[in-house]
């Protein structure tokens, strides 16, 4: 056990927060202690997950296992993405590149912008009325 050498990384994306730990393995993924398949039931957020793997041909070759909390399903599949990116890149400093060219190291600076007094959204205003 000792042999094993574990890369951690943390990946965000909104409000979600990834703890992503990958270890030298046959290319299991385990998302807060189910399947990755159970965890992201839509396709294209399995695709945004796996991009980093994808695009570095290292599907395979590693076992990953994954934390992650707050945000919407989509929001946590990007903090994911971002998470196993940062590991790989701990793995491997010749995939800094491929990362970097897909713009997977790069954390998603958009957030939801706050509500504001007087209003009932960010934006939105209440119906006007001349009389």
């Amino acid at each position: 056990m000792a042999d094993t050498v574990e890369f951690i990384a943390t990946g965000r994306r909104k409000t979600a927060v990834a703890r992503v730990r990958m270890a030298s393995g046959t290319g299991k993924i385990v998302v807060n202690g189910r399947t990755f398949e159970n965890y992201f039931t839509i396709e294209a957020q399995r695709l945004l997950v796996t991009q980093p793997l994808t695009v570095t041909d290292s599907v395979s070759k590693f076992d990953i296992r994954i934390n992650v909390e707050g945000g919407g399903p989509f929001g946590q599949a990007g903090a994911v993405r971002h998470g196993i990116a940062r590991a790989l890149l701990k793995c491997d400093l010749a995939m800094r590149p491929a990362l970097k060219a897909e713009g997977l190291l790069t954390r998603d600076p958009r957030m939801r912008e706050r509500k504001k007094y007087g209003q009932p959204g960010a934006r939105k205003r209440f119906q006007f009325s001349k009389r």
